[in-house]
């Protein structure tokens, strides 16, 4: 390929990506799950901005259906129930972050180590991760958050470690793939350390593809999340967490359903937007 050539394939991916945003801001498909994810941010972020209750104290009348007054009704304590929504996110996203993070990075550092070296750390490295893949998800973070203790934090770590094996795979496979490029074997033929070739060449090659899975994975997290909180491994009451609101209002389902389906509704619809966001971007927009 002439230089020309080479000037001319660098050009197009801007020009693409440009292009692929403004067709991606114009799709309700793609503008409804970012307003929805957008408003569970700036309730975790800002919770003051939307409610004015105090979320641990009780305003009014117990199990008060939804009203004027308060929107999602209140609890057996007469807790605004809408104040304990917005103040859960919080909690919810936050740890869903730190679940995100600590499985993209310990997972993503395991696998690159494996990918890289190559031989027996390979070998051994990738035993690991088959073993943490046998282990069923939710029994793998139950056994953690037991040993660490109960809380939100060690809720998020819980989670965290069992999106380690799946971040490992795919950064290995991403590392193999790109250490068997032409350009890499040229940039060792050139006198490229191993170090810098990893540094320059490989890496900002090979994680594009576990930077989207790290935004697939974060619905996951608030599902999981909210499940351990459900179970009550999660933030201890009376603090608001999704997961513990819910099971909060399970013993009223038959006369206060508004307890168990609101806050159930909005962990279905900030999980269903994140998904359909992050695939839409993994995919480039068309999904």
């Amino acid at each position: 390929m002439t230089a020309i050539d080479v000037s001319a394939a660098r050009a197009v991916p801007p020009t693409g990506a440009r292009a692929w945003s403004w067709r991606a801001l114009r799709r309700p498909g793609i503008i409804v799950p970012a307003l929805v994810l957008l408003i569970a941010l700036a309730w975790a972020v800002a919770p003051g901005l939307f409610t004015s209750v105090n979320p641990t104290a009780s305003v009014g009348p117990a199990l008060q259906a939804p009203s004027s007054e308060h929107w999602f009704g209140t609890d057996a304590t007469g807790r605004d129930l809408y104040a304990r929504v917005i103040y859960g996110a919080s909690q919810s996203i936050s740890a869903a972050l730190i679940a995100v993070l600590v499985g993209l990075v310990a997972g993503s550092l395991i696998g690159i180590t494996a990918g890289a070296v190559g031989g027996w750390v390979d070998e051994a490295l990738m035993r690991v991760v088959d073993v943490l893949l046998a282990i069923p998800t939710l029994l793998l973070s139950l056994s953690i958050v037991i040993l660490l203790g109960f809380g939100t934090a060690n809720a998020a770590i819980a989670v965290g470690a069992t999106s380690i094996a799946v971040f490992a795979r795919l950064s290995r496979s991403q590392v193999v793939s790109v250490r068997a490029s032409e350009f890499v074997e040229a940039a060792y033929g050139s006198g490229g350390t191993f170090f810098g070739v990893l540094w320059r060449h490989i890496l900002p090659n090979s994680l594009t593809a576990v930077i989207a899975l790290a935004a697939l994975q974060l619905g996951s997290a608030i599902l999981q999340i909210s499940t351990l909180g459900f179970l009550g491994y999660g933030a201890p009451p009376p603090t608001p967490e999704w997961g513990l609101l819910i099971a909060e209002g399970r013993n009223y389902l038959a006369t206060s359903w508004w307890l168990t389906v609101l806050p159930g509704i909005v962990v279905v619809f900030v999980v269903l937007a994140s998904n359909r966001l992050s695939r839409a971007i993994s995919v480039g927009g068309n999904a």
